[in-house]
């Protein structure tokens, strides 16, 4: 296993490093306290390469491999989640669903406008009375001649209300929980679909997340992605891509909060010296740099899986957990270091310690994935084969 980065992947670090520095830092504070998303990032990202950047160039993508991907979303959360969170559901909820489950002429109708910016898509699972337990989602689509009808409502979408197209999972069979699962591609001016921003949130203000409401929807059967009651498997394989960017992306906050930390440790004076003397503030920026380091290592390694075409639910759903969890801790020792500071928004450790709340119930809680890494422990879990994999990374083909 090579974790080593190449010249590639350090210029496609730079380049989503100085964009984010250059083009969103100076504003991002003023989205966060308006709470709106910033209106020209979707055509900048797009403009970029970045919202195809691990898809094959004859679908629109920069033909970059999947460790690229990684690379985008920690440099982009290391200044605001909700630019790595576009990153998770347009490209690593939806795009790279409709990469690995999609016929040809849904990735020609669909997956190029998404690759290129000319359309912007999310994902749609979570309903007001289903999230960790997916398979109790009471969305339904009935079978109308060559129409599926979808009646249901969807909660805590990310772009719900700026997306142009959605993954929806809805409820075939009803039944037979999470194998009566179906997927669908949902456009926003299919009739019956409308949506709504919701506000208020705690965290990731300068994102868009709302609701999808589907009253009588009416979704053409060649919208269909996978078979009848294949939703499931495809609902999971894609959280499999979306727990990696989150993965990536709340390493970059780890990375940010030890680089303000840092900063102001050596210029804040106590007891006549600097605090990043005193060995407790030291504590906390060691066990930042320490789990900056951990992972980085587990991203890298689910990123270096993918590249080869092999299975990585377990080795995500571990990266996300750890990464997760490591932020979360890390924001809040950063506005522990900054002190009274670190409770204004004055100083940005306040908002990384708001954002890093979200990633750690958003695509699977934190118990959800120690359930499942003791499943895998016990020898109670195991990954089948999928009828259609996550292609792996081939340079000639997804170049050519």
């Amino acid at each position: 296993m090579d974790l080593s980065l190449t010249q590639e992947h350090e210029m496609v670090a730079k380049m989503v490093r100085d964009f984010a520095e250059k083009e969103v830092a100076p504003v991002i504070k003023e989205h966060d306290r308006e709470q709106k998303h910033i209106p020209w990032i979707f055509k900048r990202l797009g403009e970029l390469g970045i919202l195809g950047i691990c898809l094959p160039v004859k679908l629109g993508g920069a033909g970059m491999d999947y460790i690229s991907l990684g690379l985008a979303c920690e440099e982009l959360e290391r200044v605001d989640t909700s630019l790595r969170v576009i990153l998770s559901v347009h490209v690593g909820l939806n795009s790279l669903a409709l990469f690995q489950w999609g016929n040809e002429e849904q990735k020609e109708k669909y997956l190029i406008p998404q690759a290129t910016g000319v359309k912007i898509a999310t994902y749609a699972l979570t309903e007001p009375g289903a999230g960790s337990d997916a398979a109790g989602i009471r969305t339904t689509a009935k079978r109308r001649g060559d129409m599926y009808i979808l009646n249901g409502e969807k909660m805590w979408i990310s772009l719900a209300d700026v997306a142009d197209q959605f993954l929806i999972l809805a409820k075939t069979g009803p039944e037979k929980r999470h194998k009566g699962m179906t997927a669908f591609i949902v456009e926003r001016d299919f009739p019956g679909v409308t949506t709504g921003t919701i506000h208020g949130k705690l965290g990731v203000r300068a994102g868009n997340t709302g609701f999808i409401a589907l009253q009588d929807a009416e979704v053409p059967i060649a919208n269909r992605l996978g078979e009848e009651g294949e939703g499931f498997t495809i609902a999971m394989s894609a959280l499999d891509n979306g727990r990696y960017t989150v993965a990536a992306g709340a390493t970059g906050l780890i990375r940010a909060c030890l680089e303000a930390s840092c900063k102001y440790a050596q210029v804040r004076e106590t007891f006549g010296k600097k605090i990043a003397e005193h060995q407790l503030v030291q504590e906390m920026m060691g066990k930042m740099a320490r789990d900056y380091d951990i992972a980085r290592l587990l991203w890298l390694r689910a990123g270096w899986l993918k590249n080869m075409g092999r299975r990585n639910t377990r080795e995500t759903s571990q990266a996300k957990w750890f990464a997760t969890d490591a932020s979360f801790a890390a924001a809040n020792d950063a506005v522990q270091i900054h002190g009274a500071y670190g409770y204004s928004d004055e100083y940005d450790v306040e908002r990384y310690l708001r954002n890093s709340k979200g990633a750690v119930i958003y695509e699977g809680t934190s118990q959800i994935h120690t359930l499942m890494q003791a499943g895998y422990a016990l020898g109670q879990r195991q990954d089948r084969p999928l009828r259609c994999e996550l292609p792996a990374y081939d340079p000639e083909v997804w170049q050519g």
